[in-house]
């Protein structure tokens, strides 16, 4: 399985030719327009940097070999009182289980934690303020226990949102761990990755 970062929460995630993009945005302060192609796209909620579906050219496909599955979770640590729902999305294909958080705003539950079930990998948000912060993130995925976590939803002058951290809080967590710093946008997900992969923005 290939996941692709396109910016922000929004990631490519592509098996044997068949393309789902997760969280697309109409707007992101410091991103360019966005455009992709994909035969399917998910929302984790309907805010504007993760609900651009006008940005995705949809393709036709004989097949589909994901199962998508839905966890019903909040944006933020009022159950939903401040930003409403935000949907969780477990992506499974091949043998592989990844996860997209979107933005989850609050740790999880253990009943939480036992409905998004095992995982090779997650992408998670760490900047903080509209979504939890890199502590909590950690906490997160503490509590998942993928094998391959993939920070998102920071800020990278000049991309991203002015009021959210950076990765590197998140980073300076996971001593002892491998960290992954990419010079292109894509992960290819194997069965003996490990510790957090940092993708590059790569500019369309």
């Amino acid at each position: 399985m290939k996941l692709t970062w396109l910016g922000h929460a929004c990631f490519m995630i592509e098996h044997e030719g068949y393309r789902v993009v997760a969280d697309p945005y109409l707007r992101v302060e410091g991103y360019p327009h966005m455009h992709a192609k994909a035969h399917a796209v998910t929302c984790s909620h309907q805010h504007l940097d993760h609900n651009g579906t006008a940005r995705v050219e949809l393709l036709e496909a004989e097949g589909n070999p994901f199962v998508i599955r839905a966890v019903e979770v909040f944006h933020d640590d009022k159950e939903g009182a401040l930003r409403g729902k935000n949907t969780i999305h477990i992506y499974s294909a091949g043998g592989i289980n990844v996860a997209h958080l979107g933005d989850l705003g609050h740790p999880l539950t253990a009943e939480q934690i036992e409905a998004i079930g095992p995982l090779d990998a997650v992408m998670i948000p760490v900047g903080g303020f509209y979504t939890i912060d890199g502590e909590t993130a950690k906490a997160v995925c503490d509590g998942l226990k993928p094998r391959v976590v993939i920070p998102m939803h920071y800020r990278h002058a000049p991309h991203g949102l002015s009021a959210v951290a950076g990765v590197e809080p998140f980073l300076q967590l996971w001593a002892g761990e491998e960290i992954h710093r990419l010079s292109t946008n894509t992960v290819e997900l194997t069965a003996e990755m490990g510790g957090v992969w940092l993708p590059a923005y790569v500019k369309p």
